[in-house]
Protein backbone atom coordinates (compact mmCIF):
# COMPACT_ATOMS: atom_id res chain seq x y z
CA UNK A 1 0.00 0.00 0.00
CA UNK A 2 1.63 3.73 -0.82
CA UNK A 3 1.96 6.05 1.77
CA UNK A 4 1.09 9.55 1.64
CA UNK A 5 1.77 11.87 4.28
CA UNK A 6 0.64 15.42 3.87
CA UNK A 7 1.37 18.64 5.89
CA UNK A 8 -1.38 20.86 6.21
CA UNK A 9 -4.33 19.34 5.26
CA UNK A 10 -6.56 21.92 4.43
CA UNK A 11 -9.33 23.01 1.62
CA UNK A 12 -7.12 21.20 -1.57
CA UNK A 13 -5.16 19.45 0.80
CA UNK A 14 -8.13 16.95 1.92
CA UNK A 15 -9.65 16.96 -1.68
CA UNK A 16 -5.82 15.43 -2.82
CA UNK A 17 -6.41 12.92 -0.09
CA UNK A 18 -9.55 11.89 -0.14
CA UNK A 19 -8.57 10.86 -4.15
CA UNK A 20 -5.86 9.18 -2.71
CA UNK A 21 -7.45 7.15 0.04
CA UNK A 22 -10.07 6.02 -2.87
CA UNK A 23 -7.24 4.21 -4.66
CA UNK A 24 -6.07 2.59 -1.76
CA UNK A 25 -3.40 4.65 -0.33
CA UNK A 26 -2.93 5.27 3.05
CA UNK A 27 -2.46 8.74 3.80
CA UNK A 28 -0.97 10.37 6.93
CA UNK A 29 -1.67 14.19 7.86
CA UNK A 30 -1.07 17.45 9.94
CA UNK A 31 -3.33 20.17 10.22
CA UNK A 32 -6.94 20.93 11.94
CA UNK A 33 -8.72 18.14 10.18
CA UNK A 34 -5.25 15.80 10.36
CA UNK A 35 -4.51 12.82 12.09
CA UNK A 36 -1.01 14.39 13.48
CA UNK A 37 -0.49 17.32 15.20
CA UNK A 38 2.70 19.66 13.38
CA UNK A 39 3.87 19.75 17.27
CA UNK A 40 4.19 15.74 17.52
CA UNK A 41 7.83 15.55 16.25
CA UNK A 42 8.39 12.04 17.50
CA UNK A 43 5.25 10.48 15.69
CA UNK A 44 5.69 13.25 12.56
CA UNK A 45 9.04 11.81 12.62
CA UNK A 46 7.76 7.94 12.66
CA UNK A 47 5.17 8.43 9.89
CA UNK A 48 7.96 10.24 7.68
CA UNK A 49 10.00 7.04 7.96
CA UNK A 50 7.51 4.94 6.42
CA UNK A 51 6.02 7.02 3.65
CA UNK A 52 6.61 7.22 0.41
CA UNK A 53 5.39 10.55 -0.84
CA UNK A 54 5.35 13.59 1.13
CA UNK A 55 2.95 16.96 0.50
CA UNK A 56 3.08 20.20 1.92
CA UNK A 57 0.65 22.48 1.69
CA UNK A 58 1.66 25.07 4.51
CA UNK A 59 2.54 28.52 3.53
CA UNK A 60 5.65 30.44 4.77
CA UNK A 61 5.67 31.85 8.17
CA UNK A 62 5.60 35.43 8.77
CA UNK A 63 9.61 35.58 9.11
CA UNK A 64 9.91 34.02 5.58
CA UNK A 65 10.52 30.69 6.47
CA UNK A 66 9.24 27.60 5.17
CA UNK A 67 8.12 26.12 8.73
CA UNK A 68 7.94 22.16 6.81
CA UNK A 69 11.87 22.29 5.87
CA UNK A 70 12.76 23.94 8.54
CA UNK A 71 11.59 21.40 11.44
CA UNK A 72 11.22 18.21 9.11
CA UNK A 73 13.79 19.06 6.50
CA UNK A 74 16.07 16.03 7.39
CA UNK A 75 13.67 13.54 7.66
CA UNK A 76 12.46 13.74 4.03
CA UNK A 77 15.22 12.36 2.23
CA UNK A 78 14.49 9.66 -0.32
CA UNK A 79 10.46 10.96 -0.58
CA UNK A 80 8.53 11.77 -3.55
CA UNK A 81 8.13 15.66 -3.24
CA UNK A 82 5.14 17.74 -3.21
CA UNK A 83 4.41 21.03 -2.75
CA UNK A 84 1.56 23.69 -3.16
CA UNK A 85 2.55 26.98 -4.52
CA UNK A 86 1.01 29.91 -6.01
CA UNK A 87 1.42 31.60 -9.03
CA UNK A 88 1.97 35.01 -7.15
CA UNK A 89 5.37 34.03 -7.12
CA UNK A 90 5.26 35.56 -10.72
CA UNK A 91 4.35 39.12 -9.64
CA UNK A 92 3.00 41.78 -12.13
CA UNK A 93 2.69 40.49 -15.41
CA UNK A 94 0.54 43.84 -16.86
CA UNK A 95 -2.18 40.80 -18.32
CA UNK A 96 0.59 38.56 -20.62
CA UNK A 97 0.55 35.16 -19.95
CA UNK A 98 3.36 33.58 -17.84
CA UNK A 99 4.90 30.02 -17.88
CA UNK A 100 6.80 28.33 -15.88
CA UNK A 101 10.23 30.24 -17.18
CA UNK A 102 8.75 33.44 -16.13
CA UNK A 103 10.73 35.28 -13.33
CA UNK A 104 9.50 35.05 -9.45
CA UNK A 105 10.15 36.82 -6.82
CA UNK A 106 9.14 40.26 -7.90
CA UNK A 107 6.07 40.41 -6.58
CA UNK A 108 4.24 40.99 -3.17
CA UNK A 109 5.22 37.35 -2.26
CA UNK A 110 8.59 36.68 -2.05
CA UNK A 111 8.52 34.84 0.78
CA UNK A 112 6.56 32.55 -1.01
CA UNK A 113 8.83 32.58 -3.93
CA UNK A 114 11.48 31.66 -1.40
CA UNK A 115 9.59 28.34 -0.01
CA UNK A 116 9.12 27.77 -3.59
CA UNK A 117 12.70 27.87 -4.85
CA UNK A 118 13.85 25.45 -1.18
CA UNK A 119 11.50 23.21 -2.49
CA UNK A 120 12.54 22.98 -6.16
CA UNK A 121 16.44 22.80 -4.99
CA UNK A 122 14.98 19.41 -2.69
CA UNK A 123 14.24 18.32 -6.27
CA UNK A 124 10.13 18.47 -5.38
CA UNK A 125 7.10 18.81 -7.29
CA UNK A 126 6.20 22.41 -7.16
CA UNK A 127 2.85 23.38 -8.31
CA UNK A 128 2.27 26.52 -8.83
CA UNK A 129 -1.93 27.47 -8.35
CA UNK A 130 -3.65 30.56 -9.11
CA UNK A 131 -7.47 31.33 -7.25
CA UNK A 132 -8.89 27.89 -6.05
CA UNK A 133 -12.37 26.99 -6.17
CA UNK A 134 -14.80 24.17 -5.79
CA UNK A 135 -17.69 22.91 -3.33
CA UNK A 136 -18.03 25.33 -0.51
CA UNK A 137 -15.49 27.99 -1.71
CA UNK A 138 -16.86 30.06 -4.76
CA UNK A 139 -18.21 33.04 -6.23
CA UNK A 140 -22.00 31.44 -4.94
CA UNK A 141 -20.59 31.50 -1.70
CA UNK A 142 -19.43 35.38 -1.83
CA UNK A 143 -22.24 36.90 -3.99
CA UNK A 144 -24.92 34.82 -1.09
CA UNK A 145 -22.79 36.69 2.06
CA UNK A 146 -23.54 39.80 0.05
CA UNK A 147 -19.48 39.87 -0.27
CA UNK A 148 -19.01 39.65 -4.49
CA UNK A 149 -17.87 42.96 -6.17
CA UNK A 150 -17.62 44.35 -9.19
CA UNK A 151 -14.48 46.41 -9.93
CA UNK A 152 -13.99 49.10 -12.23
CA UNK A 153 -10.88 47.96 -13.69
CA UNK A 154 -11.41 46.92 -17.70
CA UNK A 155 -8.24 44.97 -18.34
CA UNK A 156 -7.42 43.22 -14.73
CA UNK A 157 -7.19 39.07 -15.41
CA UNK A 158 -7.32 36.31 -13.08
CA UNK A 159 -6.70 32.71 -13.25
CA UNK A 160 -8.14 29.93 -11.69
CA UNK A 161 -8.47 26.33 -11.11
CA UNK A 162 -11.19 24.47 -9.94
CA UNK A 163 -9.75 22.06 -6.37
CA UNK A 164 -10.60 19.00 -8.19
CA UNK A 165 -8.46 19.61 -11.27
CA UNK A 166 -5.64 20.28 -8.87
CA UNK A 167 -6.06 17.26 -7.38
CA UNK A 168 -5.30 15.25 -10.39
CA UNK A 169 -2.48 16.97 -11.38
CA UNK A 170 -0.68 16.81 -8.14
CA UNK A 171 -1.56 13.11 -8.33
CA UNK A 172 -0.40 12.42 -11.96
CA UNK A 173 2.80 14.35 -10.93
CA UNK A 174 3.49 12.15 -7.98
CA UNK A 175 5.44 9.76 -11.29
CA UNK A 176 6.48 12.76 -13.08
CA UNK A 177 9.87 14.37 -13.26
CA UNK A 178 10.61 17.16 -10.29
CA UNK A 179 10.40 20.78 -10.77
CA UNK A 180 7.60 23.36 -11.45
CA UNK A 181 4.13 23.47 -13.01
CA UNK A 182 1.71 25.96 -13.10
CA UNK A 183 -1.95 24.05 -12.56
CA UNK A 184 -4.67 26.56 -14.08
CA UNK A 185 -7.42 26.51 -16.28
CA UNK A 186 -7.65 27.68 -19.94
CA UNK A 187 -9.27 30.79 -19.88
CA UNK A 188 -8.11 33.29 -17.62
CA UNK A 189 -10.56 36.07 -17.17
CA UNK A 190 -12.01 39.26 -15.32
CA UNK A 191 -13.38 39.11 -12.00
CA UNK A 192 -16.43 41.40 -13.10
CA UNK A 193 -17.16 38.21 -15.36
CA UNK A 194 -16.89 35.57 -13.30
CA UNK A 195 -19.68 37.33 -10.85
CA UNK A 196 -21.46 38.31 -13.69
CA UNK A 197 -21.48 34.39 -14.83
CA UNK A 198 -22.59 33.31 -11.31
CA UNK A 199 -25.42 35.74 -11.08
CA UNK A 200 -26.78 34.81 -14.21
CA UNK A 201 -27.27 31.47 -13.26
CA UNK A 202 -28.65 32.20 -9.82
CA UNK A 203 -31.29 34.47 -11.55
CA UNK A 204 -30.50 37.49 -10.08
CA UNK A 205 -28.93 40.89 -10.83
CA UNK A 206 -25.24 41.24 -10.32
CA UNK A 207 -23.54 43.96 -7.60
CA UNK A 208 -23.48 47.17 -9.00
CA UNK A 209 -19.73 48.48 -10.83
CA UNK A 210 -17.84 49.57 -8.19
CA UNK A 211 -14.00 51.84 -7.75
CA UNK A 212 -11.35 50.05 -5.16
CA UNK A 213 -11.97 52.64 -2.75
CA UNK A 214 -16.01 52.17 -3.01
CA UNK A 215 -15.52 48.73 -2.29
CA UNK A 216 -13.52 49.10 0.40
CA UNK A 217 -11.72 45.78 0.17
CA UNK A 218 -9.52 44.55 2.66
CA UNK A 219 -5.49 44.82 1.89
CA UNK A 220 -5.40 41.59 1.16
CA UNK A 221 -8.12 41.70 -1.34
CA UNK A 222 -6.69 44.46 -3.13
CA UNK A 223 -2.99 43.00 -3.38
CA UNK A 224 -4.85 40.78 -5.77
CA UNK A 225 -5.74 43.87 -7.55
CA UNK A 226 -2.36 44.81 -7.57
CA UNK A 227 -1.19 41.97 -9.92
CA UNK A 228 -2.32 41.13 -13.50
CA UNK A 229 -1.32 37.90 -15.25
CA UNK A 230 -2.66 35.31 -17.14
CA UNK A 231 -1.00 31.60 -16.84
CA UNK A 232 -0.45 29.40 -18.98
CA UNK A 233 -0.75 25.43 -18.08
CA UNK A 234 0.96 23.87 -21.22
CA UNK A 235 3.92 22.02 -19.13
CA UNK A 236 1.41 20.64 -16.84
CA UNK A 237 -0.49 18.79 -19.73
CA UNK A 238 2.13 18.06 -22.05
CA UNK A 239 4.66 16.42 -19.07
CA UNK A 240 1.68 15.05 -16.37
CA UNK A 241 -0.67 14.16 -19.54
CA UNK A 242 -3.38 16.72 -17.02
CA UNK A 243 -6.46 16.84 -18.27
CA UNK A 244 -8.98 19.27 -17.19
CA UNK A 245 -12.24 18.31 -15.71
CA UNK A 246 -13.37 22.08 -15.89
CA UNK A 247 -11.42 23.66 -18.39
CA UNK A 248 -12.72 27.12 -17.80
CA UNK A 249 -14.87 29.29 -14.66
CA UNK A 250 -18.40 28.52 -16.82
CA UNK A 251 -17.71 25.16 -16.72
CA UNK A 252 -17.05 25.25 -13.22
CA UNK A 253 -19.87 27.29 -12.37
CA UNK A 254 -22.30 25.43 -14.08
CA UNK A 255 -21.61 22.06 -12.60
CA UNK A 256 -21.02 23.99 -8.56
CA UNK A 257 -24.74 25.46 -9.48
CA UNK A 258 -25.71 21.88 -10.09
CA UNK A 259 -25.14 20.19 -7.08
CA UNK A 260 -25.44 23.19 -4.41
CA UNK A 261 -28.08 25.62 -3.98
CA UNK A 262 -26.68 28.40 -2.56
CA UNK A 263 -28.79 31.02 -1.26
CA UNK A 264 -29.49 34.01 -2.83
CA UNK A 265 -28.29 37.28 -1.59
CA UNK A 266 -30.24 39.66 0.63
CA UNK A 267 -30.03 43.78 -0.06
CA UNK A 268 -27.78 43.60 2.51
CA UNK A 269 -24.80 45.96 1.52
CA UNK A 270 -21.32 44.07 0.26
CA UNK A 271 -18.59 43.86 3.09
CA UNK A 272 -14.78 43.64 1.96
CA UNK A 273 -13.23 40.66 0.96
CA UNK A 274 -10.09 38.79 1.16
CA UNK A 275 -10.49 36.59 -0.69
CA UNK A 276 -11.29 38.30 -4.74
CA UNK A 277 -10.03 35.22 -7.09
Amino acid sequence: MPRMFIFGLGYTAAVIARRLETQGWEVVSTGRDGTLSFEDEGNVRIALADADHVLSSVPPSGEGLDPVLARYGGSLEGRTLSYLSSTGVYGDARGAWVDESAPVGTGRRTARAEADAAWLARGARVYRLPGIYGPGRSVFERIAEGRAHRIVMPDQVFSRVHVEDIASGVIAGLAAPAGAYNLADDFPCSQNTLVEEACRLLGQEPPPLQTLEEAQLSPMARGFYAENRRVANGKAKRVLGWTLAYPDYAAGLRALRATTKPTVASAAPATASSDQR
